[in-house]
């Protein structure tokens, strides 16, 4: 189909369009009747570089083709500048410059938008804003039936540790131990699960599942010099094909179609960052991926590169056998958002967590929101979430950088995390700590984060929570002597006391799976052990019973989603809130310490609901690490 119009690079940076069918149009200043196109069209972005200054060749490089940085366009004389023009899609990133005369790079005079090339200089940047009208995409309509995000309660299901429903996919990796081989768990278990009516027995209605595509059947060394196989899904060697661990796609498909049969959402985690080195992608488009080795050295995160290094973080490979993408090159990142997108199409998920966020070019990003935008949403009529981790504890800045309208609708909030860890598992400092920070954290943000305390990443954090807390990093030995469970009570109810602060505040409250048990584990791959699913002590029932309390509670009280939280009282171990949307208020109220004590400001006559039991205030007692949860009577 003939495009509707050519876009030329103006002084401004951006693309203006000259209609190509003015020529049967009368009157120029008459818009002529709109046009559509299909999905996926392409136009042509011109690019112009002034005549003079005895410049006698000039050559168009760039990210706008593969191997375009090496090989560009020659540029052709029109009038007073030398021109060309390259096609891409709409909404496509390009970054680019100009050679004069066969050996000197420049930017485009014209184009003050610019960008850093990673060498210590810079490239000039454009946007291919193409403007049609596509045939095959309706405008959205607004669902008055659409899920809100904000209400989401999430559960991550780590699939090959959570329930085994098809022993006929099971097959450990050979030269692996059992603690880092494959143990059975598949998404016909997650099925069962779901249809046992276990998740919303938590109050969850939205499911993390770990990465779908399918990796290698190989070893490969950790960073303890063990072997690990691919039981995390993290070493795409197709990502085309499901994990054959975990099923088909068409069980796959069944998981969702069942899940949203009840009510719950379905993300699937995608890691966009990396392949693994038997990958015929990482084979066949070598110039797709960053190559190991950077500035005469080895370029791995963590050795020979700086996993925090603004530069080395996109480029770094995570080990030697994991090549990383560099979507620097708009081939690579054009093939990547694309799959991510088929994906999503092919089994009707409702979201991603997208791993490592940091480690990739924004683009990416950008890119895979617009094609979300335009293709998946006006079909679903739904919003699809995409939360992202960058696993910074301290700087709020970067992790917010990657959120918007035009990216990400979140991220996982570690910083909160540490904090809400510091003072309700550990102890340390004072509730006053607590408030302080969040007074500035509520409205740092300007999308729906996901709130949490525990991840496949870290130790199991009962241990934090424990009398003597294990440090957050702790490793502990995972292999010859990892740790038992508690036996006493107060870690499994500084734990209940800590998902109550996340149940009753905004942001979308994470369950790693095994943590409503207050399940054991030191460091990976111990805080990944097969699910519990009998067995249990009579403090992981009671924790599992609370959590359960507090999930159907947030969806029977909207205030606590979407409420604006006002403190109430606060002493170093004690703190009180009321969260309010405008239609209920909802009364908090948080005892770290380990005697009963008061809160203040609750209602004069009340009913704690977690308990039904009713309260007169305005002074409650709590007993020692428990949280009460009170509306007016």
């Amino acid at each position: 189909m003939r495009p509707l119009c050519r876009f030329v690079l103006l002084a401004t940076g951006l693309l203006g369009c000259t209609d190509t069918r003015r020529d049967s149009v009368d009157d120029p200043n008459t818009e002529p009747p709109a046009m559509c196109v299909p999905a996926g069209t392409s136009c042509p972005v011109v690019f112009r570089y002034p005549i003079g200054n005895g410049v006698s060749s000039v050559e168009l490089r760039g990210d706008f083709a593969a191997g375009a940085w090496a090989k560009g366009v020659p540029m052709q004389i029109e009038g007073t500048f030398f021109r060309a023009e390259v096609p891409a899609q709409d909404g496509a990133t390009i970054r680019y410059k100009f050679v004069l005369n066969g050996q000197d790079w420049v930017l485009d005079p014209s184009n003050p938008n610019k960008a850093a090339d990673g060498a210590g200089g810079e490239n000039s940047v454009t946007v291919a804003a193409c403007g049609f009208t596509y045939c095959d995409t309706e405008p959205p309509k607004p669902n008055p039936d659409a899920f809100d995000w904000r209400s989401a309660v999430m559960y991550f299901v780590f699939v090959d540790r959570f329930r085994n429903g098809d022993p006929t996919n099971d097959g450990p990796v050979s030269g692996v131990e059992g603690p880092a081989n494959y143990q059975g768990g598949d998404w016909a278990g997650v099925i069962e699960t779901l249809e046992s009516g276990y998740f919303e027995s938590l109050g969850v209605n939205a499911l993390w599942l770990t990465v779908p595509h399918d990796n290698p059947n190989v070893a490969g060394a950790g960073y303890d010099g063990r072997q690990y196989s691919a039981y995390h899904g993290y070493w795409a060697s197709d990502l085309d094909k499901p994990e054959e661990h975990f099923g088909t796609m068409a069980t796959l498909k069944e998981l969702v179609q069942k899940a949203h049969a009840r009510g719950i959402k379905v993300l699937l985690d995608y890691a966009m960052n990396h392949v693994h080195e038997a990958s015929t992608l990482f084979k066949e488009h070598a110039d797709w991926f960053w190559p190991l080795h950077y500035d005469n050295h080895q370029c791995v995160c963590g050795d020979g590169c700086d996993w925090n290094d603004t530069y080395q973080q996109k480029r770094c490979w995570f080990t030697s056998y994991l090549p990383d993408w560099n979507f620097t090159n708009q081939a690579a990142r054009a093939y990547s958002v694309n799959n991510a997108v088929t994906w999503i199409k092919d089994t009707g998920i409702d979201g991603y967590r997208l791993d490592a966020v940091k480690h990739i070019e924004l683009d990416w990003l950008l890119d895979l929101r617009t094609r979300v935008t335009a293709e998946i949403e006006p079909a679903s009529k739904e919003h699809f979430y995409m939360v992202g981790e960058t696993f910074e504890s301290g700087n709020r800045d970067i992790i917010k950088s990657y959120v918007g309208t035009d990216r990400l609708d979140g991220q996982f909030d570690f910083p909160l995390r540490a904090v809400v860890v510091e003072k309700l598992l550990r102890r340390t400092g004072t509730m006053h700590d607590l408030a302080s920070f969040l007074a500035t954290n509520d409205t740092y943000y300007p999308g729906v984060m996901s709130t949490f305390i525990g991840n496949h990443d870290i130790l199991r954090v009962v241990h934090t929570a424990e009398d003597v807390p294990w440090d957050a990093w702790a490793p502990g030995n995972p292999w010859g002597a990892p740790p038992s469970l508690p036996n006493y009570a107060a870690p499994f109810e500084r734990l209940g006391l800590a998902f109550a602060f996340l149940f009753t505040t905004k942001g979308v409250p994470l369950v790693y799976y095994g943590d409503e048990l207050g399940m054991a584990g030191a460091g990976d791959p111990d805080n990944r052990r097969f699910m519990q699913w009998d067995g249990l002590s009579v403090h992981q029932t009671a924790l599992r019973t609370l959590i359960g309390r507090l999930g159907k509670l947030r969806q029977a009280h909207p205030a606590l989603w979407r409420g604006v939280r006002t403190t109430l009282s606060i002493t170093d171990d004690t703190y009180s809130y009321a969260m309010s949307d405008g239609n209920e208020t909802v009364y908090v109220g948080l005892n770290r310490s380990d005697v009963t004590a008061a809160v203040g400001g609750m209602p004069v006559k009340g009913r704690d609901l977690l308990t039904d039991a009713l309260v007169d205030g305005p002074g409650v007692a709590l007993a020692p690490r428990s949280a009460r949860i009170i509306v007016a009577e």
